[in-house]
Formats: C-alpha cells, structure tokens, sequence
C-alpha cells in the first residue's frame, strides 16, 4: 500500500454514489505533504519523458501542478472554467460534464500560453469518466503541442475514464486506483 492509498483510507470518506471525499486533504484543505509527495511521485514515473509545461484544471489540480512543475523548473498552466472578464477571445477552448455540478462547462487556456513546440504533462487529482482528462488532451491538440502523459493522483478504476486514455494511447499514472467502494461497509479496495 502506498502513502496515498494510506492517507484515503485514514482520511477518505465514502458518499453514496462512488463519491469519494478527499477534501481535507487534497481539493478543499491542502496537506502539502501529501501534494509533495505526489508531485515528486510524478516526477519519478515521468521522468523519461521531455515536460515543458504542466496543465490542469481549475481548481483541484492546482497544487499538485504548481509543485510538479515547480520540480520540472516549469510553468504551470491551469485551463480556466466559464468565461473571464480579463481574458481574450485568443484561447482555446473545450468542454467537460461536470459530475461534481452536473452540467457541462467551458474550459479555456489563453493561446499565449501554450504553444505549439510544447510537450505537457497533463495531472488532475481525480479520474473518473475522463471528462476534464480529454478537454486538457483537446485543449493541447488544438494549440498543436504534445501530451507526453496523464497523472492523476486518484483514479476510479471501476470507471472508464483511466481505461478509454490507455486504450487511446496515452501514458496515464495514477497514484492509488479505487476499484471498488462499498458506502454500506464503508470499504475501499485498491488496485495492486
């Protein structure tokens, strides 16, 4: 078992509905320790591959890509949701369902940002459906750069987001992988 199978069963909570709240943690309260460990576990899975930027989504995926790129001694992008005062009409733009606010939303990355000769590393701290997962991997198509992976800190093994990517040819590393969660028993398993 590794730190962060140990953290999520310590401090996880199962919801009905395969929710698995991580939020004292990893996407409402940030344990530092636990982002830096899996920014530096990252970095050792990805370490054959060229990264000139890393790329999530807002809001969750931030610390884990600030710290990793911050290792890599690169910029961190996040795609930003809806539209902003401030930004341009130059962007890129995808859509993703939402599960967490059961609607689709827009996604953006001002062109500027990401350029062609870019090789990203894409990370987010979940994957479940793989819907934020394929509008970064749009969003990075669309500026005509490379993904050269997909870290997400926890995957939904029981779900076909993790399995369509690899079946598509990406490089996808999760951290702990959940295959099956019981709310009643209030069990989790994980993946060897």
């Amino acid at each position: 078992m590794n730190f962060l199978e140990e953290k999520i069963l310590a401090d996880g909570c199962i919801r009905q509905g395969n929710i698995l709240k991580v939020d004292n943690f990893i996407n409402h309260q940030i344990d530092i320790s636990i982002i830096r460990k899996i920014a530096q576990e990252f970095k050792h899975r990805f370490k054959d591959e060229e990264v000139t930027k890393i790329l999530t989504i807002e809001a969750s995926g931030i610390a884990i890509a600030v710290l990793l790129a911050d290792l890599y001694g690169v910029p961190a992008i996040f795609a930003k949701k809806g539209g902003s005062a401030n930004c341009t009409d130059d962007k890129y733009t995808s859509h993703a369902f939402s599960f967490t606010h059961k609607k689709t939303e827009s996604v953006f990355v001002s062109k500027p940002y990401l350029l062609s000769n870019d090789k990203v590393l894409i990370v987010d701290d979940f994957l479940a459906e793989g819907q934020a997962m394929n509008a970064l991997i749009d969003i990075v198509h669309q500026a005509g750069a490379i993904v050269v992976g997909c870290g997400v800190a926890i995957e939904k093994g029981f779900q076909k987001g993790g399995r369509e990517l690899r079946e598509q040819g990406y490089h996808v590393e999760p951290i702990a992988i959940v295959d099956e969660m019981d709310y009643e028993k209030g069990t989790i398993t994980f993946r060897n």
